[in-house]
């Protein structure tokens, strides 16, 4: 009997493989339990056709962040914040708040977790952030930080 495998099964394979299976382990324990399904040409066929869509939708979402990239590598944003009596920031510049000026400033919404720069800016001048929008692409986020 051959079977689709639909999760991963251990010392059998991963999903989306074709197995041939002996006909009680396919029927009661494979499909019983949701790990596979019966090979037949409609699902088979059905599989590529939901690989090809899937494929496709992924090309369409990684030239969006490189469109996305590209068009942060040139924005800046800026960003004022009240100065102490030496010079200083209070506080410190929030992934929040940077992402809520990017919004603002150059209609980009970006979520605050694509930030990863882990040190927090806590002084006047320009600073470039490093987003990691996903699919393993970077972009550079360049900030200014005046007082005021």
């Amino acid at each position: 009997m051959k079977v689709l495998l639909i999760k991963d099964v251990k010392s059998l394979g991963k999903a989306g493989e074709v197995k041939d299976v002996k006909d009680g382990y396919g029927k009661n324990f494979l499909i019983g339990k949701g790990f596979a399904k019966h090979a037949t040409d409609e699902i088979l066929a059905q599989h590529k056709a939901d690989e090809l869509q899937r494929a496709e939708d992924e090309a369409a979402e990684i030239a969006t962040l490189k469109a996305m990239a590209a068009k942060l590598d040139k924005v800046e944003i800026i960003i004022t914040k009240k100065l102490g009596q030496n010079g200083h920031l209070f506080g410190a510049i929030t992934k929040d708040e940077v992402a809520q000026a990017l919004l603002e400033q150059h209609n980009i919404e970006i979520d605050k977790k694509h930030i990863i720069d882990k040190v927090a800016i806590k002084t006047v001048g320009e600073h470039d952030l490093d987003l990691k929008l996903g699919h393993a692409i970077h972009a550079t986020l360049h900030v200014d930080v005046q007082g005021e």
